[in-house]
């Protein structure tokens, strides 16, 4: 599988940590969207697209998110310590929607993605710059 197209949308505030999301074509047929580039202590990483973990109130069965302290449906008062934990003891939030199966290929993404942002960065710096749109059709 050949990564076809990378594109990057570059965030404005620029003291944030979070510097761009981006999508990336497969083969030319196959797109994962919402992917972020982050700043991180040493370097750039990348974060696949994730969804908020949520599980649901023992009460009345709503959908609740893991921080909530209520129920947003019937107001009960949730555990406080229903999440998940990793091994490392830290509570899991967010699931990814997409990720790669292994590390040889978390590595050939990152490294196509961190090279299209450095190139969207120095284009951003030309006068006649026009961001990138995420959403336009490959055709």
């Amino acid at each position: 599988m050949e990564i076809s197209e990378v594109r990057v949308k570059l965030v404005s505030n620029k003291d944030d940590r979070l510097k761009a999301f981006c999508s990336i074509t497969f083969d030319n047929e196959f797109v994962v969207r919402d992917i972020k580039i982050i700043e991180g202590n040493e370097r750039l990483f990348v974060a696949m697209p994730s969804r908020k973990m949520s599980d649901h109130c023992q009460e009345c069965g709503g959908k609740n998110h893991l921080r909530a302290n209520f129920c947003s449906y019937c107001g009960t008062k949730l555990s406080p310590d229903r999440a998940k934990q990793d091994p490392q003891g830290r509570i899991k939030l967010h699931a990814d929607i997409a990720h790669p199966i292994n590390s040889h290929c978390r590595e050939k993404i990152q490294k196509a993605v961190v090279a299209a942002y450095e190139e969207e960065e120095k284009r951003s710096l030309e006068p006649d710059y026009k961001p990138t749109e995420l959403d336009e059709p490959l055709d």
